[in-house]
């Protein structure tokens, strides 16, 4: 039996990944006018996105070396933007800022604290008018009660935390039906060397061809650049293994501690399950050191930390769980960590853009430097506007890391996510 010619689609711009990047993207390509759609093949959310900490930092914890970095300076503004979209008004709301009103902010501040008073030279940095206003000292008498007997010293950061799985749904409620969920059999092709189209099964297959193709899809991206051949843009892959644990006396917590190194030693974000218990999330140098060794090990080391950190706390009865995650980035020299959001496009491939935000605060960034982009090639919207809606289905919101280790379990939960 032969199968139905496929039904032909054609957009401005093809979005491929429904993490944070091109739900942040494909809203902004509307605003812009262009006849745009994402595809995801799984859930929204997926892996990296919904595996942050929900950290939209304006690089403060990139200073720990004593000096401004181009990490540190390319993200300064960052919080300030997200602001502007949680506070969004469509009165005086300008092109760049989405309504994100209904994302729920976690914490205003992020703590950063030291076991000992820090060197000299550091305290002397943080006091430098390049970070006045970005963070501020506190007095020991202000030290929240977990800090108060172990801290050396303390500061606040005007930095923000987002629950994540709410800005996901938010941005995904903003793009309506322009977000599609790819059946399995789904398969990228070239119709020429320079221009890719999605072919999609089903009882009536469906044929997109757009103008531009955007990957989009962190980790993901390697596998479709794979899948037409290409090499370029290359993607490097910086490992970490995050640990979490679940207890009721954990108290609600965002901060960093500083150590040796110049990343956090430990970064603590709080988040809840669905059932209103407390989660603790556990990133910074543990998760980095971590990425090689066993859960049993990263867990210990992260109890470890914590009882010399916190020596107040007590753990009894904590169920521990670990998650190896990847991040995906634009390859760098000596796989140095990328200082800014990158979109690119594969040499002789016309019709295809490569885009990593690099992290979770990058992503309004992303956007705009991708739209640049577009102008500068001289993409236009057509004027066209197509629903894909009767065709394909919403894809649903992933799950977090720490409802698949800890919201179905009883007893004991897993050392592996």
């Amino acid at each position: 039996m032969t199968s139905a010619a496929p039904h032909t689609l054609q957009l401005d711009i093809a979005l491929i990944g429904g993490g944070i990047a091109g739900l942040w993207l494909v809203n902004r390509l509307r605003r812009a006018g262009y006849n745009t759609a994402l595809f995801e093949h799984r859930a929204l959310g997926s892996d990296q996105t919904l595996a942050s900490q929900g950290m939209i930092h304006g690089g403060i914890k990139y200073t720990l070396a004593g000096s401004l970095s181009s990490a540190s300076e390319a993200i300064a503004q960052m919080p300030d933007f997200w602001r502007k979209c949680f506070s969004y008004d469509s009165q005086s709301a300008d092109d760049e800022l989405l309504d994100l009103s209904t994302t729920r902010l976690l914490s205003d501040h992020f703590y950063l604290w030291s076991r000992q008073s820090l060197s000299s030279q550091l305290a002397a940095f943080f006091a430098s008018k390049m970070l006045r206003g970005r963070l501020q000292s506190l007095p020991r008498d202000a030290f929240p009660p977990l800090l108060a007997e172990s801290a050396g010293a303390l500061y606040r950061l005007e930095d923000l935390v987002v629950d994540v799985p709410s800005l996901i749904a938010n941005l995904a409620q903003l793009a309506g039906n322009d977000i599609c969920l790819l059946p399995e059999g789904s398969r990228l092709d070239w119709s020429s060397r320079r221009q890719p189209e999605l072919y999609i099964p089903g009882d009536q297959p469906l044929l997109i061809r757009a103008r531009r193709f955007i990957f989009c899809a962190g980790r993901g991206n390697g596998d479709l650049l794979a899948a037409l051949g290409l090499a370029r843009p290359e993607m490097q892959l910086r490992p970490l293994q995050q640990v979490m644990l679940i207890h009721p006396q954990l108290p609600e917590f965002y901060g960093h501690c500083v150590g040796m190194d110049t990343s956090p030693r430990l970064t603590i974000s709080s988040h809840q399950l669905k059932d209103g218990q407390r989660v603790w999330y556990l990133g910074g140098s543990l998760a980095e050191k971590g990425a090689d060794q066993s859960s049993e090990q990263v867990i210990a080391s992260a109890k470890a930390e914590l009882a010399e950190l916190m020596p107040q706390l007590d753990l009894t009865g904590a169920r521990w769980a670990s998650l190896r995650l990847d991040r995906a980035e634009a390859r760098q020299p000596g796989l140095a960590r990328p200082d800014k959001a990158f979109v690119g496009q594969p040499p002789g491939c016309d019709g295809l853009l490569v885009a990593w935000p690099t992290k979770l605060t990058l992503a309004p960034a992303l956007a705009q430097e991708t739209l640049s982009l577009l102008k500068q090639q001289h993409l236009a919207p057509s004027g066209e506007q197509h629903s894909l809606g009767q065709w394909l289905k919403q894809p649903p919101l992933a799950a977090t890391p720490w409802e698949q280790a800890f919201g179905h379990t009883s007893g004991e939960a897993s050392n592996h996510v």
